[in-house]
């Protein structure tokens, strides 16, 4: 079978489908603005295309985003014509459609079958917009109207599909019923051979030297920090978590820019404005011990992981992120926000304590509670990563289900 890879940052969602499907033959090829020359990735062959050069044009602020899709989806259109004049045709194109890429790939191969990558529809009520009340959208009625055209390309995209995929309930249910019903959720799978306890663990940390599983250490990780991870709040629990753990060291990971939600105004980055507003209210000793490690490698990230003795995740109603189930995978003992797409994954007392997302003061009592109970931490940890092993293992799991969606593509059975 040929298979077709459409991703803007390929691999992505992809990583390990991509490779196991070239692994037992089929014939994977991959369009991709990640790679400047062709190459061969685990047995995927990786095409470059570039975006053409544009003239500034203006456009209504409510479809930039819309115009900056449909670009993509040009440039991604005549790079899939060059590979059907070569002779490349599909049986199966897989898309993550949420940079507009695929949106005209039926233009050029209209018999292949198309299974995208669902990552989310978006809802304009409540919780969805205006969660945070220190970060809402302004005027509410208009912010309603322009989430909604954020939309357009879903409902462009799901006409031409055969059926969906998305990683979580979460995710799969913000979409309407009409795609709703053709959505499979199956997660990308976690590998937890990779992602394991160790208790034999060390990690250097510049300025505090090599951590072992025997010092008290918190973390928190985003992507980037940001108000959408609670970064915000971890943040201004800081000053009374240190006062009350004076062993303690807070390890952060994340970089400075913005993944989802508004900009920081002037030029700023949220990173540092919450650095700045809690400053004053911890000592230099305190200070001392908060770790900024920017963004750094998967080993690493999972060494860290595996030296955390709590472990801090905070979100939006939004996307999962893939740290946290890592971080079960690890058996970290795990401080959460008691937001929806969490209660997916963990249970409040059993895999995880939960606490209202804007309750920081709650936050820092869980999280000192747990510091102070090793019998809780064990069992929680052992029950997160037992919950990980059953539900979201990469080999067992994950791999096998996303195989049987794909089957059921191509036998054009109902998804």
């Amino acid at each position: 079978m040929k298979i077709l890879f459409i991703h803007q940052n390929f691999p992505g969602q992809y990583k390990h489908l991509a490779p196991l499907l070239a692994s037992r033959g089929h014939q994977c090829v991959a369009l991709t603005l990640r790679v400047k020359e062709a190459t061969t990735w685990n047995g995927v062959r990786v095409l470059p295309y570039t975006l053409p050069k544009r003239k500034a044009q203006a456009v209504h602020p409510w479809l930039t985003d819309l115009d900056t899709k449909v670009t993509r989806a040009e440039a991604c259109y005549r790079a899939a014509r060059q590979l059907r004049d070569k002779g490349f045709t599909p049986d199966l194109i897989l898309a993550h459609p949420g940079w507009g890429e695929s949106m005209f790939l039926r233009d050029v191969w209209p018999d292949a079958r198309l299974g995208l990558y669902c990552e989310l529809y978006h809802l304009s009520d409540y919780p969805h917009v205006d969660f945070d009340p220190e970060f809402t959208s302004g005027d509410a009625e208009l912010a309603h109207l322009r989430i909604r055209m954020k939309n357009l390309n879903n409902h462009i995209h799901f006409p031409m599909a055969d059926a969906g995929i998305s990683p979580t309930r979460f995710q799969a249910d913000t979409f309407p019923p009409e795609f709703r019903d053709r959505i499979t959720v199956v997660h990308d799978g976690v590998d937890t051979d990779l992602s394991r306890p160790d208790p034999d663990v060390r990690l250097s940390i510049e300025g505090a030297g090599d951590l072992t599983k025997q010092d008290e250490i918190v973390t928190f990780v985003n992507r980037n920090l940001e108000p959408y991870r609670g970064y915000h709040v971890f943040m201004r629990a800081l000053p009374r978590l240190l006062k009350e753990r004076p062993k303690l060291r807070v390890l952060i990971v994340g970089g400075d820019e913005v993944s989802y939600g508004a900009r920081p105004p002037n030029g700023q980055t949220w990173k540092q404005i919450f650095i700045d507003e809690v400053r004053k209210d911890i000592p230099d000793t305190d200070w001392a011990r908060v770790h900024f490690l920017g963004r750094i490698p998967h080993q690493q990230f999972t060494t860290l992981l595996q030296i955390s003795t709590v472990h801090v995740y905070l979100t939006y109603p939004f996307v999962l992120s893939w740290s946290l189930l890592e971080a079960m995978s690890c058996k970290a003992a795990i401080v959460a926000s008691d937001t929806t797409p969490v209660r997916e994954v963990l249970s409040q007392g059993e895999t995880a304590r939960l606490v209202d997302f804007f309750d920081r003061e709650g936050l820092v009592t869980e999280v000192v509670a747990l510091l102070e109970d090793d019998d809780a931490r064990k069992r929680m940890g052992q029950a997160a990563r037992a919950h990980i092993v059953q539900n979201y293992d990469l080999r067992t799991i994950a791999l096998p289900r996303q195989i049987d969606w794909i089957s059921s593509i191509m036998s054009g059975a109902k998804v």
